[in-house]
């Protein structure tokens, strides 16, 4: 055999070799299998039973009330998790992952159920991050989707989640029904439970296996408008009993004013910005309102107009606000999730809660705002329809 074909050989050979290589790496993580049993998970309610059913290991609730189970020894950072769900009782049936028990702190994606199914309804399911305990689904409504659910039989859920965002495909594994631009949670790694009326089956994590799901952060749909009120300064919240309003009557125009018992203009100010999607999270940085207790704090801007005018302002809430422009009352509002009067999309914070005039003087100019909070998550939003004029 010449030296030429020998060479030819060996290059043949090296080359096989490492395109054999390059596939061998690519699927080398290996998908981990954990049936629903005490082997795997943690029974968090003593209402948790494990059991055969369809062929399958399987876990459900033995009284009709929500459960929850924990991944034993495992912690999650990136990859894919796949579990089949058959609906039974009503409620929000999902998985935390990124789990911190400590803190309370990790991401959530959850089903809604409540007896009828529609595939064209947009709030099917839900992601959110929790902090400190608290859900923040009431401050992320773009992150619901609808999805073609079954009854009586196994829905199959697939997360491919990356370091920094996810995709989630319910029954269709062609096409993802939710996708999440950023995860807007404090954990990057942490423990995976399971919640809900429901029974699940066939877990399994694929650990770094993220597919075409992008590492770094998804585009914001805000980021390109600087019509976004992003800087602000704010105080440290107090406590203000339910029945309590920040406002106190006078007897001159006009006749109320800031009661001096909720707002001391000597407290300090600390800077405070806009995050994803034109965001202030007040949660994040002031943690959970205790249960049946009712907190208030309050934020400030400034911004100069090269003339005396008006500028609609658009202005997203959870759950009251008191706006002031130049120390003069403006507007004040309540987004109180289930009654009557809360704002649209459904009590959640949008620019679409409410919309007012600000009069402007030529000069300087500051808005003022208390915002309350006692329900779940806690947050502002405002933009300028029209930014002529303005400087901030």
């Amino acid at each position: 055999m010449t030296s030429e074909k020998l060479f030819a050989i060996g290059i043949a050979l090296l080359f096989s070799m490492g395109t054999y290589g390059q596939r061998k790496g690519k699927s080398s993580s290996k998908a981990l299998s954990f049936p629903m049993t005490e082997k795997h998970w943690i029974p968090k309610n003593d209402n948790v039973q494990f059991m055969d059913y369809k062929s399958t290991k399987a876990v459900r609730s033995s009284n009709d009330n929500p459960f929850e189970i924990l991944l034993k020894d495992m912690e999650f950072s990136t990859g894919t998790i796949e579990y089949d769900v058959e609906l039974k009782g009503r409620g929000f049936p999902g998985i935390n992952f990124h789990l911190d028990e400590t803190t309370g702190n990790s991401e959530v994606y959850y089903l809604r159920y409540f007896g009828q199914l529609s595939p064209l309804s947009r709030t099917t399911m839900q992601y959110a991050a929790f902090m400190d305990g608290v859900n923040l689904w009431d401050l992320t409504d773009e992150y619901q989707a609808a999805a073609a659910l079954t009854e009586n039989t196994w829905n199959h859920i697939k997360l491919v989640i990356s370091e920094n965002q996810m995709k989630v495909y319910v029954n269709n594994m062609d096409r993802a029904a939710l996708q999440v631009p950023v995860l807007e949670g404090l954990t990057k790694t942490g423990k995976i439970s399971l919640n809900g009326n429901v029974i699940y089956a066939n877990f399994k994590i694929t650990p770094n296996e993220t597919e075409d799901v992008a590492q770094g952060i998804g585009y914001d749909p805000t980021y390109n408008d600087p019509n976004y009120l992003r800087k602000w300064e704010v105080q440290e919240p107090i406590d203000f009993a339910t029945g309590k309003d920040p406002m106190q009557q006078i007897s001159t125009s006009p006749g109320v004013v800031i009661d001096k018992a909720y707002f001391d203009t000597s407290n300090s100010w600390k800077g405070i910005k806009a995050k994803h999607r034109g965001m202030v999270n007040l949660t994040e940085r002031f943690g959970a309102t205790e249960t049946g207790k009712r907190r208030l704090t309050w934020l400030r801007t400034t911004f100069t107009s090269d003339r005396e005018q008006e500028k609609l302002l658009r202005m997203g809430f959870s759950d009251e606000v008191w706006v002031f422009i130049n120390g003069q009352p403006l507007h004040q509002n309540k987004n109180y999730y289930g009654s009557p009067g809360m704002k649209e999309p459904r009590g959640r914070c949008t620019l679409d809660n409410t919309k007012f005039k600000v009069p402007l003087k030529e000069g300087e100019n500051e808005i003022l705002i208390g915002l309350s909070n006692y329900f779940f998550g806690w947050g502002l939003i405002a933009r300028w329809d029209d930014t002529a004029g303005l400087q901030y």
